[in-house]
């Protein structure tokens, strides 16, 4: 995953001696994860992290399911989820299981009354529509259209977002996200055959210290529950950290097609996997130059994944009647491949336009209620001549 990074001041040894300009010592915080095991960060705090003023209510945000087992393939509408001003009750779980949250999201304002924290799940935001600004204690991410935000468990943020016209792609995974193993040398670095590079990675910069005091709510996600915490000093009161555990950004259009002379899988499209799913990015690309070859997707059966495709522009060469934030659901068991004739039609081109985002899961997904609402219920028919 990213390498090591360091912004602010920070002391010349971990868990030592590091005073304030008024005698005080700063607070370190280690942000770690698999226990002490795995990645880690060391966050140097004006104040403590923990000074808790009062805890309020809390909610329920437990996905209602609709249909436990499904066997059908399934189309959704994803432009037809209604705009909302708040970010968090913008964001509609669309297919779900044990391992990930697939969401879509619509939110017109700025979080500017309370700071939020998903305790339970890494988020991948992709931004469809829209940009702004992601603020965090280890600095701000600006994003734009087609930006993948990749944000660790338990990191507290707001977003800022330029105007009321956005549109989101939510994944919560319970498992984290890593880069494709096969993208990586022993040392952790993206190999030469990597589609992206760690120069495509943004980073969080411009680190400002918000030294104060008052009542800061942050909203805290867990098991399914949103606890609303009241703390007397500010989630980004950061003077300095170091490490690799922190959020980053990384745009679709800065993914390097790989391409071949005939068709190739699903795999070479591969942006990041956990042990329970993986996802994809489709972007444009010069199609496979055999003479003989036919760049549409053969049929194929999802013996092992429920594979989740998320429509973002162009021209999507194996579907018709595709509109932008649609979403497709081919799951387990059942065949599925290029609408008719797709595959004739395909012969003889050269390249395609197509954006897409692909959620490939290990277990199959549930439909919420929600899902429901914006189905288009024939689309398991689409393949009839």
């Amino acid at each position: 995953m990213p390498h090591y990074q360091v912004r602010g001041s920070i002391p010349h040894k971990r868990h030592t001696v590091f005073r304030k300009p008024d005698g005080n010592l700063y607070a370190e915080e280690l942000v770690s994860t698999e226990g002490f095991s795995d990645v880690y960060s060391l966050i140097y705090h004006c104040y403590p992290p923990t000074m808790v003023k009062q805890i309020g209510e809390t909610i329920n945000l437990k996905p209602e399911v609709a249909i436990e087992n499904n066997m059908q393939h399934r189309s959704f509408k994803g432009f037809d989820i209604q705009p909302v001003d708040d970010f968090l009750e913008s964001r509609i779980p669309v297919l779900v299981n044990n391992d990930v949250y697939i969401s879509l999201a619509a939110p017109r304002r700025s979080m500017k009354e309370y700071f939020y924290k998903n305790s339970q799940a890494d988020e991948m935001i992709f931004v469809h529509e829209g940009s702004g600004t992601l603020h965090c204690i280890f600095g701000s991410i600006p994003f734009e259209y087609g930006d993948h935000l990749v944000i660790p468990r338990g990191t507290i943020y707001q977003m800022e977002f330029n105007s009321s016209d956005n549109r989101l792609f939510i994944v919560e995974s319970f498992l984290p996200l890593r880069f494709p193993k096969r993208y990586l040398n022993r040392s952790g670095q993206l190999l030469e055959h990597s589609p992206f590079y760690e120069r495509d990675l943004k980073t969080p910069q411009n680190l400002v210290t918000h030294d104060e005091k008052g009542d800061f709510l942050v909203k805290i996600k867990r098991s399914d529950l949103l606890f609303s915490y009241h703390y007397a000093t500010h989630p980004f009161d950061a003077i300095g950290w170091d490490g690799y555990h922190y959020p980053f950004g990384i745009s679709i259009h800065d993914f390097e097609p790989i391409t071949g002379r005939i068709h190739q899988p699903p795999p070479v499209h591969q942006t990041f996997e956990t042990a329970a799913f993986v996802t994809c990015a489709f972007v444009p690309r010069l199609y496979d130059y055999h003479p003989q070859a036919i760049p549409a997707p053969y049929n194929h059966s999802n013996v092992d994944s429920d594979e989740v495709l998320y429509y973002v522009d162009g021209d999507f060469m194996s579907r018709n009647h595709i509109e932008k934030g649609m979403i497709t659901l081919h799951p387990i068991g059942i065949p599925h491949g290029p609408h008719p004739g797709a595959a004739e039609r395909s012969i003889g081109k050269t390249k395609t336009d197509e954006l897409a985002v692909m959620v490939d899961t290990f277990k199959p997904l549930k439909m919420t209620k929600q899902a429901l609402g914006i189905e288009d219920p024939d689309y398991f028919k689409s393949w009839l001549f």
